[in-house]
């Protein structure tokens, strides 16, 4: 409520707990902020791709781990009932995250809603792009262009990415 009162169009709380969705839709809807859009992180992995960001943010856990809010990457069936859940509890936007090694969880869950789907290409993706590029293995510019296609064809409607901020380089 804070950041729609603060002028956010939208909200996207990224840790995936149980009823979250519906508790933030709730209070959005009596704080007056109906048309606050809201993206669920509904099916977020517990994945060794987000190592990289982690590393150099200094943000692993002092102690445990995140896997108790992520699901499981050898779990398909319950990542998809975690999206019906958030899509249930009145989300907007559906994310999976991690993206590229998620493609048949993008596909499934595009086939079983119209909400719209993000997928987030996060840091482990981003590195292993540049480290073979790097290391003469490919053409960066091919490389992103065709992981990036592949989230499109899979049923990605939005990719919150690295690449961002090369859009120009990349793709025009």
């Amino acid at each position: 409520v804070s950041h729609a009162a603060a002028g956010a169009s939208g909200v996207a709380p990224s840790a995936m707990m149980d009823g979250q969705v519906q508790a933030i839709r709730s209070a959005l809807s009596t704080a007056g902020f109906q048309q606050t859009l809201l993206m669920s992180y509904s099916t977020k992995f517990a994945s060794s791709m987000y190592g990289p960001f982690r590393e150099a943010e200094q943000s692993a856990p002092q102690k445990g781990d995140r896997r108790g809010y992520q699901a499981s990457y050898g779990d398909a069936r319950q990542a998809l009932r975690e999206s019906a859940l958030d899509e249930a509890e009145g989300a907007d936007i559906l994310m999976v995250k991690p993206s590229l090694f998620y493609l048949d969880i993008v596909v499934r869950l595009r086939e079983s809603t119209e909400l719209p789907l993000a997928v987030y290409n996060v840091s482990g993706e981003y590195s292993m792009l540049i480290a073979a590029a790097d290391r003469g293995w490919g053409d960066l510019r091919g490389m992103v262009r065709e992981s990036t296609l592949a989230l499109y064809r899979a049923g990605a409607d939005l990719i919150i990415s690295y690449w961002s901020n090369r859009y120009r380089e990349f793709f025009l």
